[in-house]
C-alpha cells in the first residue's frame, strides 16, 4: 500500500498568524481571570469572610457567569486559586529578603523570622483565607492544602540543604525537615501562646528560632 502524502507545510506567514492568535486569546483570558480574583478579593476585604457567592463576583467583576466557569468549576476552585496566589507571593518576598544574607543558617533564621511575622494574626485585619478557607480545606481536600504550600516548601528545602551542605545543620531528609521548621513558625505564630495560670504568654519569634535551629543543628 502506498504511504499517505505528506501534508504540505503552512506558510510561515499563517504560522505567525496563529501564534498572534492564541498569544491573544491567551492574554485576554489572563486579564479575565485577574478580573475575577480581584472581585473575589475585594468582596473578602468587605465583609472579612468568605462567605459571599459566585454571583457576586461575577457582578463586581462586570463579566459574565458563563465566562466564569470557563476559568474556574466553582467558588471553592476560585478561593484556591487566591490560597495560591497568598502562598506564592509569601514565598517570593521571603526569598528576595533571605537572598540578602551571606551565611546558608542566616538565610534559614530570616525565612523563619518572616513567615513567622507573615502568618501572624493582625489587630482588626481579618484574613478569611487562611482562617476560615484554608481549615475548611485541610479538613476536607489535604492534598490541595499540601499542593498550594509547595512554593514555600521547595523555598524552605533549598535553605535546608544549603545549611546541610555548609556543614551547619544535620538533616537526612532535608525536605521533612523544611517541612517541620515551616509548620513550627507558622502554627505558633497563629497560637495564643504558651498557658501561664489563667493566662497566655506569647510565643516569640526568637523562641521559634531557637526551637528549630536546635532541631536541625544539634543544639549546637
Amino acid at each position: 500500500m502506498d504511504a499517505a502524502p505528506a501534508e504540505p507545510a503552512q506558510p510561515v506567514w499563517r504560522q505567525r498568524a496563529v501564534e498572534r492568535s492564541t498569544r491573544a486569546a491567551k492574554l485576554r483570558a489572563e486579564q479575565r481571570i485577574e478580573r475575577f480574583l480581584n472581585a473575589a478579593q475585594e468582596l473578602m476585604t468587605e465583609k472579612g469572610t468568605t462567605d459571599f457567592t459566585v454571583q457576586e463576583v461575577v457582578e463586581r467583576s462586570k463579566q459574565s457567569l458563563r465566562s466564569f466557569y470557563q476559568h474556574f468549576d466553582g467558588k471553592q476552585e476560585l478561593l484556591l486559586a487566591l490560597f495560591e496566589d497568598a502562598l506564592s507571593r509569601s514565598a517570593a518576598e521571603i526569598r528576595k529578603v533571605t537572598a540578602a544574607e551571606k551565611k546558608p543558617l542566616e538565610r534559614l533564621r530570616s525565612a523563619v523570622e518572616l513567615l513567622y511575622k507573615q502568618s501572624q494574626p493582625r489587630p482588626n485585619q481579618q484574613s478569611p483565607l487562611f482562617t476560615d478557607f484554608a481549615r475548611q480545606l485541610l479538613a476536607t481536600h489535604p492534598d490541595q492544602v499540601a499542593g498550594a504550600h509547595v512554593p514555600l516548601l521547595d523555598l524552605f528545602t533549598e535553605l535546608v540543604e544549603q545549611a546541610v551542605e555548609s556543614g551547619d545543620a544535620h538533616a537526612a531528609k532535608p525536605r521533612r525537615a523544611a517541612s517541620l521548621v515551616m509548620q513550627t513558625a507558622m502554627l505558633t505564630a497563629q497560637t495564643p501562646g504558651v498557658p501561664t495560670g489563667s493566662h497566655a504568654t506569647p510565643v516569640t519569634v526568637d523562641e521559634v528560632w531557637e526551637f528549630c535551629r536546635g532541631g536541625i543543628t544539634g543544639g549546637s
